[in-house]
């Protein structure tokens, strides 16, 4: 497959990109500048926009959008107020082969399997969104927390028998065979369980996660079902420690390479008993995480966060308890978090984090806007906890502050919304600029509406291979993003740049929120 980039050049954005490739070069003569002068300049430059101050951003138009893409990914059978229209029921079925109603839940991304592990961690961040920034999301609160109960519902439904977790239907390769509508499938919804002789600590531990944090969103709003959440919460999280195994070894063939858990259970396990302990103040889950700190303990993963992967998000979560003064026992996370936050400073080296000449946080892999989202999700959460604290993060000669922490975090969302290099908002419908041939079948293949006849497995080769935009919007879809060089082809053949997911949009939502109320 042959890759094509598009080029932007204009003066305003050459003028940027030079200004920052002059601070790149004062790297390469540390004796010229001192160091925190060289942080301080680089992190200038990253922060200044890349176009005219005037064009303020609608950060609560973009906020209304960012929560609508989940009804455009949901499965099962559509309410009355489904609001994207083009959508119609599908899979409902799933769960039959083995017995159990798993109807509903999220599509993760463009293709039409159902994965837990990401599903949850969605779940997991779009509760943390409303915990931590609901109070500034006006009207759009509502629509917030319906995105959130939608991922309960069935990960209650996934988790309804004891010592068992449905953890996927559909299966992966079938599916990435076809390119057809969710509403026409009829590849293999094979169903998979982890359980006591085949476990999951990772994905259920993800799973119990989900459902505690979902258990403080509904607390006042609907008790019975926050204590129904809680309840499954703690019996999940049980199940994941009392049998641990990754579930990458016990249903390898179904979810590698897809969502293969790479990087172990521990930091699900320890990320579960984070927000269990959150959720219901038991003491048993505080002395869990005293008696398991030291897995956090690996320098590598200081800034990794993402479905896969909690350590930063463990450590940040938390701290905020330590930065209230209610838990000085947990000081090695508050100097993990803090860690973290230094790594990300421009200017200050770190191998696992580099930032594009537009200024856009880069980390190796696929779909790097994940990246970008979740890591700018926990700066601004750090940023208020500080904040309140009264405290900064001292990094070398550096002090972060908090209004500093907000800046940054600020940036990547104002690159996604279109101040880069190329122009674009990196989300569908914001904007006059942005992706029209996103890596999703139901976006790019003619809606039931329009097409009412099924287009079978194959025949939708040609609506994946075809030049032309998506026929259907998907509202508030963020694609994977730019590569390192700020340039995005807008190829729905280049899965990695061009194919929205739950995970990207779960951790926005909360950033959005903050910014409608603190442009």
């Amino acid at each position: 497959m042959t890759l094509f980039y598009y080029k932007y050049h204009d003066g305003f954005h050459s003028s940027m990109l030079q200004q920052q490739e002059m601070a790149r070069n004062v790297l390469s003569f540390p004796g010229s500048v001192p160091a925190h002068g060289v942080v301080l300049t680089l992190l200038l430059l990253l922060l200044l926009p890349l176009r005219p101050l005037a064009a303020r951003h609608d950060y609560h138009n973009a906020l209304r959008k960012s929560i609508l893409f989940f009804e455009g990914q949901r499965s099962g059978r559509l309410p009355p107020d489904q609001r994207v229209r083009w959508r119609k029921d599908s899979a409902l079925h799933d769960g039959a082969t083995a017995g159990v109603d798993l109807t509903g839940g999220y599509y993760d991304a463009g293709d039409n399997v159902k994965f837990g592990f990401p599903m949850a961690f969605t779940t997991t961040l779009l509760s943390w969104s409303v915990i931590d920034f609901g109070r500034t999301m006006g009207p759009e609160l509502r629509n917030a927390v319906r995105a959130v109960k939608w991922g309960t519902d069935y990960l209650l439904k996934a988790t309804a028998v004891p010592d068992v977790v449905f953890v996927q239907v559909g299966d992966a390769y079938s599916d990435h065979n076809c390119w057809e509508r969710p509403e026409d499938m009829d590849t293999l919804r094979t169903v998979y369980k982890v359980d006591r002789a085949h476990p999951g600590s990772d994905v259920a531990g993800e799973t119990a996660a989900a459902l505690a944090a979902a258990s403080i969103v509904f607390r006042s709003r609907d008790p019975a079902y926050s204590r129904l959440l809680l309840s499954r919460a703690i019996r999940v999280f049980e199940f994941a420690d009392k049998y641990r195994g990754a579930y990458s070894s016990s249903l390898h063939s179904a979810v590698c390479p897809f969502y293969c858990d790479v990087n172990g259970y521990q930091d699900e396990l320890l990320w579960a008993a984070a927000w269990l302990h959150k959720a219901s103040r038991m003491r048993e889950y505080r002395e869990y995480i005293a008696r398991n700190e030291v897995i956090l303990r690996a320098g590598d993963t200081i800034n990794e966060f993402g479905w896969d992967n909690k350590h930063a998000g463990i450590n940040v979560l938390i701290s905020k308890e330590v930065l209230r003064g209610r838990a000085e026992y947990f000081e090695s996370f508050l100097q993990n978090a803090d860690g973290f936050i230094c790594s990300l400073l421009p200017g200050i080296s770190h191998p696992q984090v580099q930032y594009s000449p537009g200024g856009l946080i880069f980390k190796a892999g696929g779909s790097n806007m994940q990246h970008v989202t979740s890591l700018s999700f926990l700066l601004l959460a750090y940023s208020n906890y500080l904040s309140h604290a009264n405290k900064a993060v001292p990094c070398g000669e550096t002090s972060a502050t908090p209004a500093l922490l907000r800046r940054l975090a600020k940036r990547q969302v104002d690159y996604i919304l279109g101040d880069n290099p190329m122009g674009m908002s990196y989300m569908v419908g914001y904007g006059s600029r942005y992706p029209r041939r996103i890596h999703h079948r139901g976006s790019s293949l003619p809606s039931v509406e329009a097409h009412p006849a099924r287009i079978a497995c194959k025949a939708g080769s040609p609506y994946y291979q075809s030049p032309n935009p998506n026929p259907n919007l998907l509202v508030g879809a963020v694609v994977g993003g730019p590569n390192t060089s700020d340039a995005f082809p807008d190829s729905r053949q280049i899965f990695q740049q061009s194919e929205p997911t739950t995970y990207i949009n779960a951790p926005l939502v909360g950033l959005l929120a903050f910014f409608s109320a603190h442009p």
